[in-house]
């Protein structure tokens, strides 16, 4: 008997509706990130309002990460068994209610509170999304669509700072909150009324003799490993543009909120363009006869090492132009490997341990979310002056970036994975045979 790891075969039929889940997700990320990203942009409005240090609001930013990990975990193992369709329902539900608490007078410590538990709601949303929509894809038409999918992030900032930031320009960055979650409840509606399981895998006959592996030897295989580190680096240059970018633009810069607003779009279009043009070429490259490890793995780490080589130029630009120039592509092209690695994760992990094990990997890499912020926070407060706390905490990013795309170009072999969970699991077979009762 041989591993399933995905049900799916070549030149199998894409069921129809699929590209219409990929919408709703792609959406439903698109939230996701604009939830994540008003913190950020509302940061020297929140950091007068409430007399916060830099520290305080460091802490701020790595709270949305407290129970982020633990939640995409025990979520992960939930949706094996429960439809993926329920779960996002009930994520998005719990993203809408934690942003009206800020509508009115707020506190740190209320605001703090709200964080950690829209951050326990969104900590699962990807891994959950991705779960849900390979139900629609064979594997080798999952890449496109997993770019589709992360990239809710990208236009969920491109799309969301525009109009948060005119809100709380003209407005409160109280109000910014309220209509995120009004936003939210929309999606909501929209999924309770187009939202279904994909059909693909739940009926496909491979399912009743899928062969599970230990997870034990799925997570410590080397392409997991590769996954996670590689994307730790990303996260950690995602997470600061999240909480520290707009600050940096307006404190250490010198631009107003005003102009900051239209500045904080220019990594997420940057970043946007480097993630779909990366699916489209995996897709292409594995059309041609590429191996995985060259049109997944090669090709989501390289952008990384390159990124945080821009990155560490920074303090070396004499001019804010340049230095925001440095930022955006440096950390704009680490997105290409989120594309890459929940697929490679899926071909060698079976279809009914894929959501605990996507989930799992998740919760480890964004790990950096927690730490990245308030490292920025405490290099910023004991900095001689603003702009080299900034460009200081820049540069640690960029070292992180470098370590971890070599440690993704070492350790991301996924066909190799497969190969050689395949060959283990007729010993598993034949070890469970002599042991089970006649």
């Amino acid at each position: 008997m041989s591993v399933q790891a995905t049900p799916g075969t070549p030149g199998e039929t894409t069921p129809k509706g699929a590209w219409t889940i990929t919408f709703l997700l792609f959406l439903f990320m698109l939230v996701n990130f604009a939830d994540k990203i008003v913190v950020g942009l509302a940061g020297v409005p929140i950091m007068t309002d409430l007399k916060l240090e830099p520290e305080q609001f460091g802490l701020l930013g790595s709270s949305f990460f407290f129970l982020f990990s633990i939640a995409a975990i025990v979520v992960g193992f939930i949706v094996n068994k429960v439809p993926t369709r329920w779960v996002l329902l009930v994520l998005a539900l719990i993203w809408a209610l934690a942003q009206f608490p800020m509508v009115g007078t707020v506190s740190f410590t209320t605001l703090l509170i709200c964080r950690i538990i829209l951050g326990a709601g969104e900590g699962p949303a990807f891994s959950v999304a991705a779960h849900a929509i390979y139900k629609w894809f064979p594997d080798e038409k999952r890449t496109l669509p997993t770019a589709i999918l992360s990239q809710g992030s990208a236009f969920g900032v491109i799309l969301a700072v525009p109009a948060l930031n005119w809100i709380i320009v003209n407005y409160s960055w109280h109000y910014a909150f309220g209509a995120l979650g009004v936003v939210g409840l929309i999606w909501v509606a929209a999924w309770l009324a187009l939202g279904k399981e994909g059909p693909l895998e739940s009926t496909h006959p491979s399912l009743a003799s899928e062969v599970k592996i230990p997870y034990l030897q799925l997570l410590t295989s080397r392409t997991f490993i590769g996954c996670c580190a590689a994307t730790f680096g990303a996260y950690w240059a995602l997470s600061l543009g999240l909480t520290w970018f707009t600050p940096f633009i307006v404190k250490g810069l010198g631009f107003s909120q005003k102009e900051a607003g239209f500045v904080s779009i220019l990594p997420w279009v940057f970043g946007a363009t480097i993630v779909i043009l990366a699916g489209w070429i995996s897709q292409v490259m594995m059309a041609r006869g590429s191996t995985t490890r060259i049109a997944r793995g090669v090709l989501g780490s390289v952008p990384l090492v390159a990124g945080g080589l821009i990155l560490a130029m920074m303090p070396y630009a004499n001019s804010a132009g340049l230095q925001i120039a440095f930022l955006v592509v440096g950390s704009g092209l680490c997105g290409a490997i989120y594309v890459v690695c929940p697929p490679m994760l899926g071909e060698f992990t079976p279809v009914s341990q894929r959501g605990a094990v996507i989930a799992i990997y998740g919760a480890i890499y964004t790990l950096a979310g927690m730490i990245a912020p308030s490292v920025m926070g405490s290099v910023i407060q004991r900095a001689g002056s603003t702009l080299d706390g900034y460009l200081t905490g820049f540069t640690i990013n960029a070292v992180v970036m470098v370590a971890s795309g070599l440690l993704g170009l070492l350790l991301l072999w996924p066909n190799t994975e497969r190969a050689r969970l395949t060959r283990a699991a007729p010993q598993a077979d034949a070890l469970k045979s002599a042991v089970s009762p006649t």
